[in-house]
């Protein structure tokens, strides 16, 4: 909230400003509850994906290259979100974090993949002090690079978006064949999102 004069919080005691972080967080929580209770049915579309040859940065500012990451586990799951976002991208980290949970984290763990959207913002800074909120565990890197270089990989998931405020719900898995993914469209639970995994560990739809 934007105000002017004096700062109305000084010399009042910090636990108001705790309340009202609590109050906020909970508002976010009944609000991604909300989304995926009122969310139409998701899609699933199975593609073939090149991956680009890209070298990224992850949040520890290492450089990485998205095909290396992808190849590195038998599970890997990708979303397209921005460290600011208070919308969709809270629901689809959720999910990641309930998924480690899950599955476990680190060698043998998930390789979750979130591509940053927005760039121009999401330093190394921003995306570990994100992925903090959501107590993400090894095997979980939040990824950006030069514009140029997301808008090629946002093409090649079929997941391009002119800018951030227009992305949407979506989520792919590897599938077993190479090349192979499928893309859920649409906001989905921890729940279905293991069926869906399950299914493509069984080999069927």
């Amino acid at each position: 909230m934007k105000t002017t004069g004096s700062n109305p919080f000084i010399g009042r005691p910090s636990g108001r400003r705790a309340t009202t972080r609590t109050v906020q967080a909970l508002a976010l929580i009944f609000l991604a509850v909300s989304s995926i209770s009122a969310a139409p049915p998701y899609e699933i579309v199975e593609l073939t994906i090149e991956l680009p040859d890209v070298t990224l940065i992850d949040q520890d500012a290492r450089e990485v290259t998205l095909r290396e990451l992808v190849d590195s586990g038998d599970v890997v799951m990708v979303d397209f979100i921005f460290g600011t976002c208070t919308t969709i991208c809270p629901i689809l980290s959720a999910g990641f974090s309930n998924l480690q949970r899950r599955l476990g984290s680190g060698p043998g763990g998930p390789v979750l993949i979130s591509l940053s959207i927005d760039p121009e913002h999401d330093t190394p800074e921003i995306m570990t002090s994100y992925l903090k909120r959501y107590r993400a565990q090894p095997g979980w890197s939040f990824l950006t690079g030069d514009r140029d270089e997301i808008d090629v990989i946002m093409h090649a998931f079929d997941a391009y978006v002119p800018d951030k405020m227009s992305h949407q719900p979506v989520t792919f898995i590897k599938a077993s064949g190479p090349d192979q993914w499928i893309k859920i469209d649409g906001l989905v639970s921890t729940k279905d999102l293991l069926a869906e995994l399950e299914k493509i560990q069984g080999g069927g739809q």
